[in-house]
């Protein structure tokens, strides 16, 4: 019987004694509780910042934390981070001379669709695509037809130029000239030449002029280059030589400074230069004139533009003192009104 009771008190005890393995708390007395929380393992935990707690997290320190370990929050934030990762996707450095005139990158020699078409034929296809993407085109730009009045003398005078042909390679015709009313034209030319692209901005001429003004006619072969200075300045050069052995240079340049999107201020200069006398011509060596202008043009449209403004002309050197032995004055100064087209 005694033996029975035994077993019996044992069973009724095995839950309690369960129950008190699992909370550690269990056994303590509130008089326990209140007199301070026994040290507890907090391996693992900077505690030197919880001295200044207040009272109300007091309960917290006695808990085990041996298994919560974690970064500071500092760390995480300050550590470096690892970007081996991205080893090779470094951009590189490119410098203002090199926009615009990057080599251009190598052909593709892989084609994926080779391994599934005929190669010949895939590479018809790619050339016949290539010649797609090539540029072809013309234009013509009246650039200026403009009245000049004059004391009793007015004038007039033209510029114009048309083109033919692609990115690289053009076929270039440009005429202009001036003149008076009722009298023979004072210069007038025409200018056919074979333009090759050198770069983005620069173009290499080569061709012939032929003048058709008073006087002895003469052609020309011209040489030179044009294209478009840093700024925005469109400039010319060319040196002329006549069928007759005289040879000319001629500096041309001018910008347009947008007021608006639709009117425009353009100042021009051109100089012209002989370096020999042509006395048949009126034409003395060294400088031979000047000529300089300013125009502002109202663009209805891009193609059409109306304009008015200022030329200047000065005769040079010797070429002037020819000039006041045939009556004419070397120095022209005029009003000017025209239009500027294009097609």
């Amino acid at each position: 019987m005694k033996r029975l009771l035994l077993v019996g008190a044992a069973l009724i005890a095995a839950p309690a004694l369960a129950q008190e393995a699992q909370d550690p708390h269990a056994g303590h007395s509130m008089s326990q509780m209140q007199g301070g929380m026994p040290e507890m393992d907090h391996s693992g935990h900077d505690m030197g910042t919880m001295g200044d707690q207040s009272s109300a997290d007091q309960p917290m320190q006695g808990m085990d934390h041996s298994m919560h370990q974690q970064a500071a929050p500092d760390a995480a934030v300050d550590a470096p981070m690892d970007h081996s990762a991205h080893a090779g996707h470094a951009m590189p450095t490119v410098s203002d001379s090199d926009v615009g005139n990057a080599a251009a990158p190598p052909v593709p020699t892989d084609h994926p669709a080779d391994a599934y078409w005929d190669k010949q034929r895939m590479a018809q296809a790619r050339a016949d695509l290539a010649k797609e993407g090539r540029f072809f085109g013309n234009a013509l730009i009246l650039d200026r037809l403009e009245y000049r009045p004059r004391n009793g003398r007015d004038g007039f005078a033209w510029q114009a130029m048309g083109w033919i042909g692609g990115d690289i390679d053009r076929l270039a015709v440009e005429t202009e000239g001036d003149g008076a009313f009722g009298e023979p034209l004072e210069t007038g030319e025409v200018r056919a030449a074979w333009r090759h692209a050198l770069d983005p901005w620069w173009n290499f001429e080569l061709g012939v002029r032929q003048d058709f003004a008073s006087g002895p006619d003469r052609t020309y072969g011209v040489i030179g280059i044009e294209g478009l200075a840093p700024y925005w300045f469109e400039v010319g050069a060319h040196a002329f030589i006549s069928n007759k052995g005289d040879v000319h240079f001629r500096l041309e340049a001018e910008h347009d400074m947008r007021l608006s999107q639709r009117l425009i201020l353009q100042p021009s200069v051109e100089i012209d230069a002989s370096a020999q006398d042509v006395p048949e011509l009126g034409i003395g060596a060294g400088l031979e004139k000047i000529e300089l202008g300013a125009r502002i043009r109202y663009e209805f449209a891009r193609e059409f533009a109306p304009y008015v403004g200022v030329h200047w002309e000065r005769k040079l050197g010797e070429t002037a003192r020819l000039a006041r032995l045939d009556g004419e004055n070397p120095s022209q100064v005029s009003a000017v009104v025209g239009v500027r087209m294009w097609f």
